[in-house]
C-alpha cells in the first residue's frame, strides 16, 4: 500500500457536506418534524370545526326555543279568544232567554277550520297578506253539563243523599258497573267532606280525579259521558240529557218512556217542567225543582288547535249567572316540548 498523504496546511479543512449546499437549496425537515407539523395543523383544523358546529348548534337551538316560544304564547292567544268566544255566545243566549236546548246555537259544534276563515269574515280586519299564512286550524264544542248527573249530589252536609243514590245506582245497573264501587266513592266522598283525617281526600274537582275515590279506569271510562263533577248541587236539565240520564233520573221511568221523551223533545224542546210531566203521565209526580230543570248553568268549553304541527286541547268550565259568564277552571295538555335532537345534551 502507498502511504496516505500528508495533509496540506496551506489548505483549509472541508466544511461539512450540510454547508456546502449550492446558495439558495432549501433544507429539508427531517420526517419526524414533518409529522408533526402536519399533526398540529389537523388539530387545529378539528378545533376550529368543533367550535364553529357548537356555536351554531347553539344558535340553531336559541331559534328553536325562540319558535317553541311564539307558539305557545300564540296558541295560549287563540285559545283564550276561542273561550272568550263562547262565553259570548252563552251570554247572548242568557240575553235571549227560554229554557236550554239542543236546539239552540251553543249546542252546534265548531269542526275543523282553518283560523284565517274567520279573519277574513271581519271587515275590520288588516291581517292583510298574514291570513294566508296563518297554518292555524280550530275546533271546539260547549257542552252542557248540566245534562250529566253531578258527583256533587251524592253528598250534602256530610250525609248520603237518597235521591241522588237512586239516581247513580240506576245509571251503574243500567252500564252493567259493580255497585261496590258506587258505595266506594260515596264513602270517600262523604270523608273528603268531613277532612277530619289526615287521610281524607281532596275535594274532586274533575271528572278524572274520581280514580282516587275507589272508581276504575274502565268503569270511569264508561261513566263519563254521563256524568260530571260541580262546585255545587245542581239539578238535570231534562232539554239536554241523554237517555240514559233521564232514565237514571226519574226514579220510576223505564228506558221506553225515556226514548219517548228524547224523541218528543227533538220536535219542540220543554219550556218547562210541566211540559215534561204532561207526557209521564203517572209518573209526573217525580219530576221535581229539586232535581230536574229545563234550564242550565254550567257549561263546558272545548277548544282544539292545530298550529303547524302542534296540537293542543282545552277544556274549560264556565258558570253563568243571568248575563254573567264566569271561568271556574280550565285545563289545557302539556305545551309540544322542544325536539330531542334540541335539547341539551
Amino acid at each position: 500500500m502507498s502511504p496516505r498523504p500528508a495533509p496540506n496546511p496551506a489548505r483549509p479543512p472541508t466544511a461539512p457536506r450540510a454547508q456546502c449546499r449550492p446558495p439558495g437549496q432549501r433544507l429539508w425537515p427531517s420526517r419526524r418534524q414533518r409529522g408533526a407539523a402536519l399533526l398540529a395543523a389537523m388539530l387545529t383544523v378539528t378545533l376550529v370545526a368543533t367550535l364553529a358546529a357548537g356555536a351554531l348548534w347553539q344558535q340553531w337551538r336559541a331559534v328553536e326555543v325562540e319558535s317553541a316560544e311564539r307558539t305557545r304564547v300564540q296558541s295560549n292567544w287563540i285559545l283564550t279568544g276561542a273561550l272568550d268566544w263562547s262565553r259570548l255566545i252563552l251570554r247572548e243566549d242568557a240575553i235571549a232567554g227560554g229554557p236550554d236546548s239542543l236546539s239552540e246555537p251553543w249546542s252546534i259544534p265548531l269542526q275543523e277550520a282553518r283560523l284565517s276563515t274567520f279573519l277574513a269574515a271581519d271587515q275590520n280586519n288588516n291581517a292583510g297578506d298574514d291570513i294566508d299564512a296563518l297554518d292555524a286550524f280550530l275546533a271546539g264544542s260547549i257542552t252542557d253539563q248540566q245534562g250529566r248527573l253531578n258527583v256533587s249530589n251524592l253528598v250534602e252536609n256530610q250525609q248520603l243523599q237518597p235521591a241522588a243514590h237512586r239516581a247513580f245506582a240506576k245509571l251503574f245497573d243500567l252500564l252493567s258497573l259493580p255497585a261496590a264501587q258506587l258505595s266506594t266513592l260515596e264513602q270517600n266522598l262523604v270523608l273528603a267532606q268531613k277532612g277530619s283525617d289526615s287521610q281524607a281526600l281532596l275535594p274532586a274537582q274533575r271528572v278524572d280525579q274520581l280514580l282516587h275515590y275507589g272508581l276504575t279506569a274502565s268503569t270511569l271510562s264508561q261513566l263519563r259521558p254521563f256524568i260530571t263533577v260541580l262546585p255545587e248541587k245542581t239539578p238535570v236539565n231534562l232539554n239536554t240529557a241523554p237517555v240514559e240520564v233521564l232514565y237514571a233520573s226519574i226514579r220510576s221511568l223505564d228506558m221506553a218512556s225515556a226514548q219517548r221523551l228524547v224523541k218528543l223533545r227533538a220536535r219542540s224542546h220543554f219550556k218547562s217542567l210541566s211540559d215534561v210531566g204532561q207526557q209521564l203521565g203517572e209518573l209526573a209526580a217525580q219530576v221535581n225543582e229539586n232535581e230536574h230543570s229545563v234550564n242550565s248553568r254550567y257549561f263546558e268549553v272545548l277548544g282544539r288547535l292545530r298550529l303547524g304541527d302542534n296540537r293542543l286541547e282545552e277544556r274549560s268550565l264556565v258558570r253563568r249567572n243571568n248575563t254573567e259568564v264566569q271561568t271556574v277552571w280550565r285545563e289545557r295538555n302539556p305545551s309540544p316540548s322542544l325536539p330531542a335532537s334540541a335539547q341539551t345534551p
